[in-house]
Formats: C-alpha cells, structure tokens, sequence
C-alpha cells in the first residue's frame, strides 16, 4: 500500500518546477535501468531544506548513481562542500562518472567504501546528513551520524515508512522483510525520543524522518522551553 493517496500525490508533484534539465535527464535514465533514487516529492522537500538550512558541509549517506548528491549540490550555497558514502562497484563508477559529466566532481566527495567503515574515518562535523543507504543499518550508522552531525544541523532519513509496511505486526509482512521492518521501527523511536534528536516524520515518498540535532542544556535536558519558565 501507499502511505498517501496517489491522487494527491499527483497533484501535488504536478505543482512542482522540477529539477534543472540535466537531472531530469539522470533521473530518467536511473528510472530506465531501475535504479532506486528518491521520489518526486521527496525531491522537492529536500530541495526546500537544503535552502533553509544554507549548509556548508553536506554528508549523505547512500551515494547509488549520484542523483540526490548531485540534487543536493544545484541547491545548495556557492562553496558547499558534499561528502557521499558508496560501497557498491558498479555504482561507484557511474556516480563519479556523472559528477565528472555535470562539472559537480570539484564540489562532490565520494568515498567508495562501506559506510560503518567510512563513518567512523570522518572527522569534523556536518551542517546537513542526507541518510539513504541500506535501511536496515540506520540504526548502526546513527552514533557515528550524531557525532559527525553539528548542533543545530539537519538529518534527513529517507524510506522509512516502508511503502506503510511500518505500520504492520512483524507477522504481517513478509518472513524476508521481518529483520529490517524491526531495525526500522527501533530507529524511529530512537529518533523521537533521543535527548538530542527533534523529529517529525513525514509521510512524503516513501516516508521521511526529518531530524535536528539540539544540546539537552538548550531545552532543560528534555523538558521545553515552556515547560522550563514554568518550572515544570
């Protein structure tokens, strides 16, 4: 099942201004060979908070064939520098072939290897992490994401409602999608009631949990500020 009406989907990307030609282009060729990139909808949010947010550092998990890197990087401000994490081959060099081919390969930083492993060589911290890699290792990625993820700064996660799955027993979905449909269920708790973590999750595309990351000393280590001048 979809998580939201198709009707009102189509409407709503019928709106949309969509991309400049080139990733229009990258889109339909990754379409054509089945290659998972994000949805319609999903594209203009992301679009929307990369604006607001202005990064100057992007981390993105999950690079495939380069698309929502290459997204990232059309709108986001003169100077922004993206890291992307990337550990299958053939994937690995049509995505720095179309970084090469859009003149983004000065701005865009592939690293062809297994995101544990990459993640815990980062240093530094990021203004904006796009999380789209294997969904079942959300939940291992996050210490190192928190850690590489400055206060103030923006976690996207994407696919994380699972076409609604999500919303089922453990019995009711497929023997073979039991283990992630558990892994993602524990992540999106740990996203809503991690002290440093404030989330909403989205249902747009496929499900996207949007993330700020907050110092526990700004809102009374959990309490709001509300709740802080009223001394509850």
């Amino acid at each position: 099942m979809r998580i939201t009406d198709e009707r009102l989907t189509a409407f709503i990307n019928s709106l949309d201004t969509g991309n400049p030609a080139y990733l229009n282009e990258l889109e339909k060729e990754a379409r054509e060979t089945n290659v998972p990139i994000i949805r319609t909808e999903t594209q203009s949010l992301l679009r929307t908070l990369i604006v607001v947010n202005r990064p100057e550092r992007i981390l993105e998990v999950g690079t495939a064939v380069g698309f929502s890197a290459l997204c990232m990087s059309e709108y986001a401000p003169e100077g922004c520098q993206i890291t992307t994490i990337e550990k299958y081959e053939k994937r690995i060099s049509v995505a720095l072939e179309n970084f090469r081919r859009f003149g983004k390969n000065g701005c865009i930083q592939l690293l062809a290897e297994d995101a544990a492993v990459a993640l815990k060589k980062l240093k530094g911290s990021y203004d904006f992490i796009f999380m789209d890699a294997a969904k079942g290792q959300y939940m291992n990625f996050l210490p190192d994401v928190l850690r590489l993820l400055r206060t103030g700064g923006l976690m996207v996660s994407d696919n994380v409602l699972q076409d609604g799955d999500i919303l089922e027993s453990r019995y009711a979905v497929t023997r073979r999608d039991r283990t992630i449909h558990a892994r993602m269920r524990e992540y999106l708790y740990e996203l809503k009631h991690n002290p440093l973590l404030v989330t909403s999750v989205l249902p747009v595309g496929d499900g996207v949990a949007v993330s700020v990351k907050v110092s526990p000393d700004e809102v009374g280590a959990g309490k709001r500020p509300d709740q802080e001048e009223n001394g509850k």
